[in-house]
């Protein structure tokens, strides 16, 4: 994560990407280490707590991690905000977007700001004096708060040393200036500089002796038992337990004195080790808002418009009569993902559709699927909703999720103890004359119709009576009680996708021990199952080419001599999110490509319900290797190399630029020009 995270960073600190978003980047980083804590720190936090001194099998305990992290991620602070203060903010104020410090703000500023303060921020404030009657407070993970220190006594009597104030969430971070009074063409003041400026309103009568903001990041890694009789109830309970969860970072403002510091590790139970001092705003990731709210096409990437597959470009609508003249492909982003919405609006208002079965692990609550899905139900059709409600982060919206769904008479299941239902599928059943005909989706990236625009997916609408048979197997085994079916043309974990993907490496290696053309290509979000990393070092031992593109975390290494010498390893960032998972095996000259929901790490391949679906129809297979996976060996823009030490360094190359995301959005869809629209 740290690794990748460094990959964000130099994309804010690229000059060669548009302003507002290097600053989207920067804030995406800042996103990224605020997961980091919460799950992936709290964890070797929570091991260190109870004495564990196992020996992971890089030889390092706990303690020895929390060190290295905190090395790497002070690092990578101080060059978040090298970044903000001395190339970020200087360049978007030549651009006419300022955010002026309290020392800029003119007299009518400063007229404005306080009437600001007093109407929209004083009744939402709430002052806490720190004394025996009101003891340190509880404080809500990853909020912004003020640690003042106060001289002089209050209306009671009283002497207070310290006091806390807490900025609702509900305020936004940026505040923009009116345009009669603002110094550019966009200015913003932080919020956290217009409190400070006038905290002393706060606690009338008294004198501040300084104020500083600081910010508490907690453990939100949930502990639900599965074998709990109400599993929704359980989550519910435990998400109010995660606001409040044991700390496990504070970030300070860098002019913070060590008294006040110390103090407040001392209030949160955490050594200097888990303190961060920034020189900045503690939250970064509320900078986002700019990004959004601007109106600067030449400051942003160009417009995007995603393209309509060739099956669709047809005078007939009935997406059904499309899917049975063949199996359609589709390339998210780059082409539109409300195909895939579309075909269930008709499914929920087709009287010959009898049931819906779908997957659902991160959805909008109200997005166009969940409706389709209520229309659904209220038509009279089956209509069953498999909703993962420990989906990290998204647990409450899932809640919701399948409460709505519920009421409007879906019937909804949470899955399988045990297992996070990870696949992305969907299922329809339709008669057609004296026959039932499945329709399905199969899919690399989630039901979330916000970030399909983002994210980088392979979807397949197939009705292919193998494949679908086997996916009405899954649901199966997903909604009821029996023992395996084996499927005819899917993967699936826990049980066939992992020896599954070891066996194809496995045969790779020995064609190319028998002196015959062997090759892997695979694209995924992160490496780390043990198994498939050994089968991979066998296989480039063997003589098979590897190339790996991984966007996230790779515990594999390349180039080592006798261990990994024909093993490439790269990933690739740009505008879009980095998601599909593509496996390319050469299979002894009858190519196999196949796509899937799992990434190959542990948990994917051992503890959740996973797909890995085959593309059959020949010439869309060589689509998908070609756009999915060659386009991204060649990109010589957004591509990092991995090094045999674990470093990751950037590729140039002095000959033609290649940029894959690019391409795709030429190819498949329409890159607008500012002075373009978008099609409604």
């Amino acid at each position: 994560m740290l690794a990748f995270n460094r990959r964000v960073l130099a994309m804010a600190m690229d000059e060669d990407v548009p302003l507002l978003e290097r600053l989207h980047f920067l804030c995406i980083c800042t996103s990224n280490m605020d997961e980091f804590f919460e799950v992936r720190v709290a964890i070797q936090k929570q091991k260190m707590a109870i004495g564990s001194l196992r020996v992971g099998a890089d030889g390092l305990t706990a303690s020895d991690i929390l060190s290295r992290i905190r090395e790497q991620v002070s690092d990578i602070v101080q060059q978040q905000y090298d970044t903000l203060n001395n190339a970020l903010l200087p360049a978007m104020r030549q651009e006419g977007l300022h955010f002026p410090h309290r020392a800029e703000w003119t007299e009518e500023q400063q007229s404005w700001i306080h009437k600001f303060f007093k109407r929209e921020l004083l009744p939402l404030l709430t002052p806490i004096g720190l004394d025996p009657a009101h003891p340190f407070p509880h404080l809500l993970s990853k909020i912004l708060n003020f640690m003042i220190a106060l001289e002089g006594k209050d209306a009671f009597g009283r002497e207070s040393c310290y006091a806390i104030v807490q900025a609702p969430r509900s305020l936004p971070r940026m505040i923009r200036l009116p345009d009669d009074i603002a110094t550019a063409e966009h200015s913003y003041v932080f919020l956290s500089s217009i409190i400070h400026a006038h905290v002393g309103d706060l606690f009338p009568g008294m004198k501040i002796k300084f104020c500083h903001q600081f910010r508490i990041t907690r453990n939100s890694e949930m502990d639900v038992d599965d074998e709990l009789g109400d599993l929704k109830q359980a989550i519910a309970g435990e998400l109010l337990e995660r606001r409040f969860g044991q700390a496990v970072r504070l970030e300070v403002s860098n002019h913070c004195p060590k008294e006040l510091s110390d103090y407040l590790l001392q209030q949160f139970g955490i050594q200097e080790l888990d303190l961060y001092r920034v020189a900045g705003p503690v939250n970064l990731y509320r900078m986002a808002l700019v990004c959004d709210e601007v109106d600067r096409p030449d400051l942003k990437f160009p417009a995007f418009e995603p393209g309509i597959p060739a099956e669709f470009k047809k005078d007939d609508n009935d997406l059904f009569k499309i899917i049975r003249a063949g199996n359609v492909l589709l390339h998210h982003p780059f082409q539109r993902f409300d195909l895939v919405v579309e075909l269930l609006k008709q499914a929920a208002s087709d009287p010959n559709v009898l049931a819906i079965k779908q997957t659902l692990y991160r959805a909008v609550p109200d997005s166009p699927i969940v409706d389709a899905l209520m229309k659904a139900a209220r038509a009279n059709k089956e209509v069953v909703a498999v909703i993962e409600l420990r989906a990290r982060f998204n647990e409450e919206d899932n809640i919701a999720l399948a409460t709505r769904l519920s009421d409007a008479g879906v019937q909804v299941v949470y899955g399988v103890v045990g297992y996070k239902t990870h696949c992305k599928m969907m299922l329809i059943v339709r008669r057609e004359g004296r026959h039932m005909r499945r329709y399905v989706h199969l899919g690399t990236g989630n039901y979330h119709t916000i970030t399909t625009r983002f994210y980088t997916d392979i979807g397949l609408l197939t009705c292919d009576t193998d494949m679908t048979e086997d996916v009405h197997r899954v649901f199966q085994q997903l909604t009821g009680m029996g023992r395996l079916s084996k499927l005819k043309t899917m993967l699936q974990a826990p049980f066939s996708l992992h020896s599954g993907i070891i066996e194809r490496i496995h045969f790779e290696a020995a064609n190319a021990r028998a002196g015959n053309t062997a090759r892997i290509i695979a694209k995924m979000n992160g490496l780390e199952e043990p198994k498939v990393i050994q089968a991979l070092y066998e296989a480039s031992q063997a003589g098979v080419k590897i190339d790996l593109i991984v966007r996230g975390i790779c515990c594999l290494r390349p180039g080592i001599k006798g261990v990994s010498e024909n093993i490439r390893v790269r990933s690739v960032l740009g505008r879009f999110l980095e998601h599909t998972r593509v496996f390319y095996f050469h299979n002894g000259g009858e190519s196999e490509v196949l796509c899937s929901s799992a990434d190959w790490m542990n948990r994917n391949l051992l503890r959740r319900v996973e797909t890995c679906f085959p593309i059959r129809d020949k010439k869309q297979a060589r689509d998908v290797l070609k756009m999915g996976l060659r386009l991204y060996l060649a990109d010589n823009v957004g591509a990092w190399s991995l090094r045999k030490d674990g470093q990751y360094y950037r590729v140039r190359s002095s000959s033609k630029t290649r940029d894959a995301q690019q391409e795709l959005m030429q190819s498949l869809g329409k890159v607008v020009r500012a002075t373009e629209k978008l099609s409604e």
